[in-house]
């Protein structure tokens, strides 16, 4: 469904020229509502952009432009040619998603622009301003001369108003984006992925990040002098940025802009900015829950590699099947089942098949066990880095799933160090970033292929999310920071009470996550390993770590063992019509609230650091005049997730729209409720 008006909208320029005759002065585009104004520039041949938010600067006066190898310089010398304005206010629906119909509200400006000295060179940028921030992209039209385009820099910047609050993490890291979160003055940065988030003196949070990444180069942000962050694009292993041929365009750059932490969850800005769905027909993407053989081989249980604790074994995925079919989830994650995994897989990605299981697993007995019971096997790819190798066996590999009728299958990319495998057409082999452009032209030839054959996505070590899943909505989940899995060996580097109250307003802006959540047994893993949390807050991140596919990640005799708290895993939904942060402060608490697509049910998920709180929870935003009872998972008295992170008290309450709840969270505890409409 889309629906299309037209609105007011406001483009002045400064020498007064009309929107068809090139403006030599200052350009203005305002957001819809009037919130923000950008103004693009051309200041001695260089083109430049500023946001305000109601008349005050958000985004100083920044560069803008391209900078390439060989041929002409589209950063400076340019002059304005001609400018375009366009204002759509349409409402599309996601086939699955955290809300189902989705406002796209925007102006949009589009300057065409071309050498001062009149030699032919072009470069096209178009902004789209709404209400909650801006997306600008640049375009490279054909123009004599210039055949391949080889990318060396991309100078546009960021130029913040103030030393921000900046929540953020390293770039060019080994460990791909599976760091924690640092909090500390925007001066402190350096080199950083996106999105990063940012609150100024005057309350405003921002997040910057980019939108539609497609045969491009991943962006990361390199502070510069002072406060301005500048674009820096991850290059190939020979240094060149982007290679193309033009017509060629860029992702969009996107600063999203609210007044709450609350404001950029709800925002979908990013969405927006990708292209209509490409898929007709949706009816085999469904989301779901899962459980499965992985959090086994985590605690040292099981391995993947093959032997007498092989846990990809058919006995003990028949087991996983079982308990899967008794309760409700739709599929079963198997690791380790094919050929390749013994020795040091890390490092020899190269010998992965992707069609052979190994003996003890038999792949097409289980498919069909589990069809027969309404479960569907969930397919693992694990490449080692290894693409070649991968994409040799790529159409294979999901025909053989397309036949099983496995319908999902996680795919990763684990390598030592942050080192990619790629092999020219001479043999020769290189080493490539794992965000560069090669890697991104990797993801989107699987999600194609995927696409083709009928199979959702979870993708581990991935890609950053830029909004791909509106374009080809099988793109489900991906992990792209710490998850579960870090609790189990971490060490040191486990993730801290705080890291779920960080992740909705940082990570999770870009997109899903599979976090993995739903530990019951919290401790005594190997040495001395742990989950810093509550169950409690176990339950509630079903609600606030939003994933269109989530695991139950614990032991099926875990979950046997405490069959009351475990009913909420079984009831909570993955899919939702609406959804609406009731309270955060990023890094100290959050609370939201998602209402089920299939029913008129609502969830809540509340979730604190290591600060016991207490919060007050109003449910205005239920129906007026409904009656609702309010089954609430509560952390137990005492609990506390250092010394007793067990109990879990469950409460039932009649409620209606003119209700508060009063929520006490235990130090790293939670509260999951499900509101249940009579």
């Amino acid at each position: 469904m889309v629906r299309f008006s037209v609105f007011a909208f406001a483009l002045v320029f400064a020498t007064g020229a009309s929107a068809a005759e090139p403006a030599m002065g200052d350009m203005q585009i305002v957001s819809p509502g009037g919130v923000l104004t950008l103004n693009f520039s051309i200041r001695d041949g260089v083109p430049t952009y500023r946001v305000d938010r109601q008349g005050q600067a958000v985004v100083r006066a920044s560069r803008l432009g391209l900078q390439l190898k060989a041929g002409p310089a589209l950063d400076s010398g340019l002059k304005l040619l001609s400018q375009a304005t366009n204002q759509v206010d349409r409402t599309w629906k996601q086939p699955w998603g955290e809300q189902t119909e989705i406002r796209d509200r925007h102006n949009e400006l589009s300057v065409k622009l071309g050498g001062a000295a009149g030699d032919g060179r072009r470069l096209d940028i178009v902004f789209r301003v709404f209400d909650d921030g801006v997306g600008f992209r640049y375009r490279i039209p054909e123009q004599p001369g210039l055949g391949a385009i080889e990318i060396s820099d991309e100078v546009t910047e960021f130029a913040m108003t103030g030393d921000h609050k900046t929540w953020w993490l390293p770039a060019y890291q080994q460990a791909y984006s599976e760091y924690h979160y640092t909090e500390s003055p925007l001066t402190r940065t350096d080199k950083i992925l996106t999105p990063v988030t940012l609150k100024t003196e005057q309350g405003l949070y921002l997040s910057i990040h980019e939108a539609a990444l497609i045969d491009y180069a991943s962006m990361v942000l390199h502070r510069r002098e002072g406060t301005t962050f500048k674009a820096d694009l991850v290059p190939w292993s020979d240094g060149i940025k982007v290679r193309g041929k033009a017509p060629m365009e860029s992702p969009w750059r996107t600063i999203q802009i609210a007044d709450s932490p609350g404001g950029l969850v709800e925002s979908y800005l990013i969405l927006n900015l990708n292209e209509p769905c490409r898929l007709k027909d949706l009816s085999w993407i469904k989301p779901g829950k899962y459980v499965g053989v992985w959090w086994e081989m985590h605690l040292g249980k099981s391995t993947w590699s093959t032997g007498p604790t092989h846990g990809a074994t058919t006995a003990n995925v028949k087991r996983y099947l079982d308990f899967a079919a008794k309760n409700g989830f739709d599929g079963v994650l198997v690791e380790g089942w094919n050929q390749g995994w013994d020795g040091d897989w890390t490092a020899n990605g190269e010998i992965f098949s992707f069609t052979k299981p190994t003996p003890d697993f038999d792949i097409e007995a289980l498919a069909k066990y589990g069809r027969e019971r309404g479960v569907r096997l969930i397919g693992h790819h694990e490449t080692a880095g290894a693409i070649d190798n991968y994409e040799r066996q790529l159409e294979d590999a999901f025909t053989l799933y397309e036949r099983l009728g496995v319908r999902a299958v996680k795919t990763g990319y684990v390598v030592q160090g942050q080192s990619i495998l790629r092999i020219d057409k001479d043999g020769k082999k290189h080493q490539e970033w794992h965000d560069g452009q090669y890697m991104v032209r990797h993801y989107w030839k699987v999600i194609e292929t995927a696409a083709k054959h009928h199979v959702m996505l979870d993708v581990h070590e991935p890609m950053k999310d830029t909004g791909e899943r509106r374009t080809y909505p099988n793109m489900m989940t991906r992990e792209g920071a710490c998850g579960t899995e870090y609790d189990a060996w971490g060490g040191k580097d486990h993730n801290p009470p705080d890291h779920t109250t960080i992740l909705p307003f940082t990570r999770l802006l870009a997109g899903p996550m599979d976090y993995t959540p739903g530990i019951f047994s919290l401790t005594g893993f190997l040495n001395g390993n742990r989950v810093y949390s509550t169950v409690a807050k176990q339950l509630a991140l079903y609600v606030i770590v939003f994933s269109p596919l989530h695991m139950a990640a614990d032991l099926p005799e875990n979950y046997a063992a405490r069959p009351e708290p475990f009913q909420f895993i079984k009831d909570v939904p993955t899919d939702w019509t609406t959804t609406k942060v009731l309270n955060a402060q990023i890094g100290d608490f959050v609370t939201i609230a998602r209402k089920d697509r299939k029913s008129d049910d609502w969830y809540i998920g509340s979730i604190t650091d290591e600060t016991p709180r207490k919060l007050s929870v109003q449910l205005n935003f239920l129906d007026p005049g409904r009656s609702y009872v309010a089954e609430i998972y509560r952390d137990g008295k005492d609990a506390s997730w250092e010394k007793n992170p067990n109990p879990v008290e469950i409460d039932r309450q009649p409620v209606d729209s003119k209700s508060t709840l009063e929520l006490s969270l235990a130090s790293g505890g939670g509260t999951a409720i499900r509101i249940r409409a009579k």
